[in-house]
């Protein structure tokens, strides 16, 4: 793991991400040796929602996280990797915000790696990264994807070429791995 030292990776999110895709994701990424900056429309401080698998529902959580930099402000070429949280409102939110979206556009133009998990595939169906490739996300979102023309497998993370996603919470460990597998490369 020598080359993930000298990765910068950038995590775009709003209110109500999932608090574990983006915290435990994060961490994973510092623990390996990356280093993660978060993005917003806002500096003001975030705060997410909490999956419940017994209820199968989120609750809101009390955790909170201060983004580093505001989108408009985000230049691409600083970063190696993208990382979308989900949660249902944060990427719902993040697809009407233009710089989001040419965030995304962006780092897929320059086929960097961007990785995406949950409801957050939204981001890449606004974007129109989805053509021709073969994606997962959340049960709800897979007909969105499919009609902007991925193939949808269901499975705990999917990899195609720098494009990294995964379906739920539960997914974490394989997809902060994959992550860090294509960072190391």
């Amino acid at each position: 793991m020598k080359q993930i030292q000298s990765r910068r990776v950038l995590m775009m999110a709003t209110h109500g991400y999932e608090e574990s895709e983006l915290f435990d994701v994060r961490q994973a990424l510092l623990d390996a040796g990356a280093k993660v900056s978060l993005a917003s429309p806002s500096r003001t401080p975030i705060t997410g929602v909490v999956w419940d698998e017994q209820a199968g529902a989120s609750k809101d959580s009390t955790r909170a996280i201060t983004p580093d930099h505001l989108l408009e402000d985000v230049a691409v070429d600083d970063y190696d990797a993208l990382v979308l949280p989900g949660g249902l409102s944060n990427p719902d939110t993040l697809r009407m915000v233009p710089a989001a979206v040419e965030i995304v556009k962006r780092f897929i133009d320059e086929d960097k790696t961007v990785a995406a998990i949950c409801h957050a595939p939204w981001m890449l169906v606004e974007a129109d990264a989805l053509q021709g490739r073969r994606a997962t996300g959340w049960y709800s979102l897979r007909r969105d994807m499919s009609n902007a023309g991925a193939t949808v497998i269901d499975e705990p993370v999917v990899v195609d070429g720098r494009l990294i996603t995964s379906r739920m919470p539960a997914d974490i460990p394989a997809f902060a791995a994959a992550i860090v597998t294509a960072l190391d490369a």
